[in-house]
């Protein structure tokens, strides 16, 4: 009896794991942490744009689309980048460079979801939010990915601005306006990112010289990306101080603000004059834990200590 009904259920079991596997590769092309991310700052722009409770007939919708598209954006990054992602050992386990899912089937899946966000943010938020999105897909998938990437050292300084604006984006969800308080959150990310992602790519500069991607390390060394790093620390710690500065925010937020870049500003000092083998991938993953507990800090500032 139990043999049999184990010969029964075993032709189902490799199906039921490769569906699984797939599943999973779908999932993992659209950069979840990331997009998560993504959707905490433009919950947070949503937030600051409303002086009580966010409607949940907006916040729904608009978390949900700006996510979609964000994952439409990170699946074209993966098909766009399945040469250079096959042979760097951060990204060689992909899944399309596995062969897991196919570059054609992943193009669809991304078509899929971009149509899905934008139709949502369309006609269930507003069309100014559903346009920006999409150009923020435009911007991330070709305009950076394409060719800013392959054309010079300054890609993530330059594209580092469609990854910027899901404030903005949460904002005009709210507001159907593009304000000044949204572009400086947008202001905070935009210098947040050089800092973030020259720091992986010291760690990997053998890899991205290697696929012929001129990373600033890659062509203008290491040291000189390390200076970079520190500097822009630096700028990112007086762009912190604004959202205090001008009324925005209130004194939990300007606590936070300090002692998350003091802590970053340790972390590229150490990178640039006593560093070791660990120290760069280390600030990435600080910076990354920086920016998602400043937008905390910035939430709880908001509905703990409302201005006005």
């Amino acid at each position: 009896m139990n043999k049999s009904s184990t010969l029964e259920a075993s032709p189902t079991k490799p199906f039921t794991t490769r569906l699984i596997k797939k599943l999973r590769a779908y999932y993992d092309i659209t950069k979840p942490k990331v997009v998560a991310l993504l959707v905490l700052t433009a919950l947070v722009g949503m937030s600051l744009s409303v002086p009580g409770a966010i409607p949940w007939q907006l916040l729904l919708p608009s978390m949900l689309g700006i996510g979609l598209l964000s994952s439409a954006a990170a699946a074209i990054n993966h098909i766009v980048d399945e040469k250079i992602d096959a042979q760097m050992g951060r990204t060689h386990n992909r899944p399309i460079p596995n062969q897991i899912i196919t570059a054609q089937n992943a193009i669809m899946f991304a078509v899929f979801l971009a149509i899905s966000g934008f139709v949502l943010l369309y006609f269930m938020v507003n069309a100014l939010t559903a346009w920006l999105t999409f150009a923020g897909l435009v911007g991330y998938s070709f305009i950076y990915t394409l060719y800013l990437k392959r054309a010079t050292p300054q890609n993530i300084t330059i594209g580092g601005l469609a990854g910027a604006i899901p404030p903005l984006l949460g904002w005009t969800a709210m507001t159907n306006e593009v304000h000044p308080h949204a572009l400086l959150l947008v202001l905070l990310i935009f210098t947040w990112t050089p800092p973030h992602f020259w720091a992986l790519a010291i760690h990997r500069q053998k890899e991205y010289a290697k696929v012929n991607i001129p990373m600033m390390p890659v062509t203008h060394g290491i040291n000189f990306t390390k200076t970079q790093i520190l500097l822009y620390t630096v700028l990112l710690f007086v762009v912190g101080l604004l959202p205090y500065l001008v009324g925005m925010s209130n004194w939990l937020y300007l606590i936070g603000a300090v002692v998350l870049n003091l802590i970053f500003f340790i972390y590229a000092w150490k990178l640039k004059f006593n560093s070791d083998e660990n120290t760069a991938m280390d600030t990435f993953k600080f910076s990354i834990v920086h920016l998602m507990v400043l937008f905390v800090v910035l939430l709880l500032d908001h509905y703990l200590l409302p201005i006005g």
